[in-house]
């Protein structure tokens, strides 16, 4: 059972997402929170798989408990999933940095949401791996200069799957492109992420473009 916790200030958009999510055999919303606070909170007390995070909140906005989330190594099994209304905007750039998995856009497909609680559930994939990965791309195209800190505690091969992580590449599709099985490719994908204190493959993401090992393209 997929443990679900929903954070928004809208009691409307909370009810709507519940009767959604517990409408499915294998998802369960415990708990509810209306600001970054109580999320906090309840997030302590229920350890849910996942917890649907609005951005905008009063008290306490979506983007510091995520901060706060990823910081409290008794909350290292919660994914954080950014609920935003804008889609690509500064605040999920900012989410994503802070440790948020992935984010959705509140009128998504209700077959996409429940998808992607699944997903983040499962901690292997990022959400919306391309949007993604455009929303990162058009923000770390306006730094002056890559922040290359933690680049030499990667080996080639380390680097490499981060750039294919980047990418929006699975852990299949690294063992086939780099010729590994993907046991191996798995194994790479985990040192990385232990070295570089990444929560999951969202923040793999954003070293590679911030660190210049992946470059925004250019349509």
């Amino acid at each position: 059972m997929i443990r679900v916790l929903l954070v928004d200030d809208q009691a409307l958009i909370r009810g709507g997402f519940r009767a959604l999510l517990e409408a499915e055999d294998d998802i369960e919303v415990v708990a509810e929170a209306a600001d970054g606070e109580q999320a906090i909170a309840l997030a302590l007390q229920h350890l849910p798989d996942v917890a649907l995070v609005d951005v905008q909140m009063p008290v306490m906005d979506g983007i510091e408990a995520t901060r706060r989330i990823a910081a409290d190594p008794r909350l290292s099994e919660v994914h954080v999933v950014i609920l935003t209304n804008y889609g690509l905007d500064e605040y999920v750039f900012n989410a994503l940095r802070a440790g948020a998995g992935g984010f959705l856009v509140k009128d998504t497909e209700p077959a996409d949401l429940l998808q992607g609680v699944r997903v983040a559930a499962r901690g292997d994939a990022l959400l919306s791996p391309a949007i993604t990965r455009r929303l990162i791309g058009e923000y770390v195209a306006r730094r002056p200069q890559p922040e290359t800190e933690g680049l030499d505690r990667l080996t080639n091969r380390e680097r490499e799957v981060t750039a294919l992580v980047a990418r929006g590449m699975s852990n299949d599709e690294i063992a086939a492109h780099m010729v590994i099985s993907p046991t191996t490719a798995k194994t790479h994908v985990s040192r990385a992420m232990t070295k570089l204190a990444a929560r999951d493959r969202a923040q793999l993401v954003v070293f590679a473009y911030e660190s210049g090992l992946v470059t925004p393209r250019r349509k």
